[in-house]
């Protein structure tokens, strides 16, 4: 068969077609022409390709021009998995070496990889910067109980100082601090104003959202009541402190704001945000977003709500598989879902408060502003 053919029966729905139809195109446009140059000239080929499509196709069919456009990973290129591994384990070991003194440091210890492939190494495990090797030594220290090194604490040290530089949020471990916002849904045809009071632990990034039709201080406290406390307490873990801004439905006098009554009530400390600076809550903010964007903007488009209760049902089930099965990005998940994250660091709370029952540790120490 000829090649005008085979080139009218190619469909250009495949990435395969696509491929292959430039090349059997400036083959045909040579025939017709009578001339490869001017062929090459108008499908923008050099000749030297022409000519090896021509032998690849009266040898192999479409097929072989096919194979010459697939991009193939070398696997030989690849190191082996043990070198791989010493890579990792340096990274978290001294995540302060660049690639140049890690592949020194491991040279002197009989392993031999370059720069650059330690380079590559770090990208397929997420370990590329600084900052991304030492989340992961934090979040081994503090979920494995390892002993860090010199090196290792020279380094988290280095990096808590430029946190408090910048006014980030310190949480040392599940409880420790909670981060809470309100969130303006919108209009609902048939609800009114639906506003959301978010909770989230900043730690393990565990979850709750309840939803109401006015934003005042009963209803920041009763998320608390209703939903977060209750699983604290389940959990056998207290909650010492809440992070907030400076809305009216959570700042007030203790004996007549209803919220500050009840963190008093249930020991909770507060925290504020930063004057006309919102975004020091931002780990509360992203998850607004990520509710936003990942349930409201399509349960909206799927469904029509009658009543707020529905809504809240179906604004549940995606909390359950954000919290169950939806692997997080957080500081100290690494990659595991918020309630894993939980399970895997309780055990830090716990030994923290046995310390301080034991008169261990100093309860105003342990009980330290969150926010700097």
């Amino acid at each position: 068969m000829s090649i005008a053919p085979r080139l009218r029966k190619l469909k250009m729905t495949s990435i395969a077609d696509k491929i292959i139809k430039p090349k059997l195109g400036v083959l045909e446009l040579a025939k017709q022409l009578g001339s490869v140059s001017k062929a090459c000239k108008v499908m923008g080929y050099s000749r030297d390709s022409f000519y090896r499509f021509k032998q690849l196709y009266e040898t192999g069919g479409e097929e072989a021009l096919q194979e010459i456009s697939r991009k193939k990973a070398n696997i030989k290129n690849r190191v082996p998995d043990y070198v791989e591994q010493a890579v990792v384990d340096l990274a978290i070991e001294n995540p302060a070496l660049g690639q140049a003194r890690a592949s020194h440091e491991l040279s002197q210890r009989g392993i031999m990889v370059s720069a650059s492939g330690i380079r590559s190494i770090w990208l397929r495990n997420d370990l590329e910067s600084f900052k991304k090797r030492l989340k992961a030594l934090e979040t081994k220290v503090a979920q494995d109980g390892i002993v860090p090194t010199e090196a290792q604490l020279c380094a988290l040290e280095k990096a808590k100082e430029e946190k408090a530089a910048h006014g980030e949020i310190e949480t040392e471990h599940p409880g420790y601090l909670g981060a809470q916002d309100t969130y303006f849904v919108g209009l609902v045809n048939g609800i009114g104003r639906v506003y959301q009071q978010t909770f989230i632990d900043t730690y393990s990034r565990v979850a709750f959202a309840h939803l109401y039709t006015e934003k005042t201080a009963i209803t920041a406290a009763h998320i608390l009541n209703d939903k977060v406390i209750p699983w604290f307490h389940e959990q056998d873990l207290p909650l010492m402190r809440i992070l907030t801004d400076r809305g009216t439905e959570y700042c007030g006098l203790v004996e007549s704001h209803a919220y500050q009554l009840y963190l008093a009530v249930e020991n909770i400390d507060h925290s504020k945000t930063k004057v006309r600076s919102p975004q020091t809550n931002g780990i509360c903010e992203r998850l607004n977003k990520t509710i936003k964007e990942e349930f409201y903007d399509i349960a909206f488009r799927k469904k029509i709500y009658r009543s707020i209760e529905e809504l809240q049902t179906d604004l549940d089930e995606w909390l359950r598989k954000y919290n169950e099965f939806r692997p997080h990005s957080g500081r100290y998940c690494y990659g595991k879902t918020p309630m894993q994250t939980f399970l895997d660091s309780k055990h830090i709370a716990l030994e923290k408060r046995c310390d301080m029952l034991m008169g261990k540790s100093d309860s105003f120490s342990y009980r330290t502003e969150a926010v700097r």
